[in-house]
């Protein structure tokens, strides 16, 4: 694994960005009482932090909410070895707790998916489970960027200073 420092860094940054953007679904994984869990859900991000919405009664949303560490897998799928790209990011979670911070998580996700912006003028039950929504968030301390396009398993690793 080729750890990336100065320079490099940026133009690995800035890769990363280009990837979060061009995808929509990421895989979240927990681990709560000993279990381990994964979730694919779709993401919002400002920058290298993740942003996603889901009901806080599902088992992802308690395992964030009992153990404030999770990774991240976000990848298309690919009939070829060859041609596989995905990211793998590990960091904090946390379901956010301001309201500043839910209107900017909200506003994040509505922009990306403009369905989202609809809800609150949907039908009663969509309105009522869009208002209960929590919405969480994913500090990245490593993002592993795979690129198999560049030789069988490229990797390149960004450390993300908090």
């Amino acid at each position: 694994m080729q750890s990336i420092h100065a320079a490099g860094q940026d133009d690995l940054d800035a890769r990363i960005r280009v990837f979060l953007d061009a995808h929509h679904v990421m895989t979240l994984a927990t681990v709560a009482g000993g279990l381990a869990h994964a979730a694919s859900l779709m993401y919002a991000h400002e920058g290298l932090t993740l942003y996603w919405t889901s009901d806080p009664t599902t088992r992802h949303s308690r395992a964030v909410e009992a153990h404030p560490r999770g990774a991240v897998t976000i990848a298309p799928d690919y009939t070829d070895f060859r041609a596989i790209r995905g990211l793998q990011i590990t960091g904090r979670v946390a379901r956010l707790a301001t309201e500043g911070d839910v209107a900017r998580a909200r506003t994040l996700m509505a922009a990306r998916y403009p369905f989202l912006a609809g809800l609150a003028q949907g039908p009663e039950a969509l309105r009522v489970a869009w208002g209960r929504a929590g919405f969480y968030v994913l500090r990245p301390e490593w993002i592993t960027l795979i690129d198999n396009t560049l030789g069988f398993g490229h990797k390149q690793t960004l450390s993300v200073s908090a």
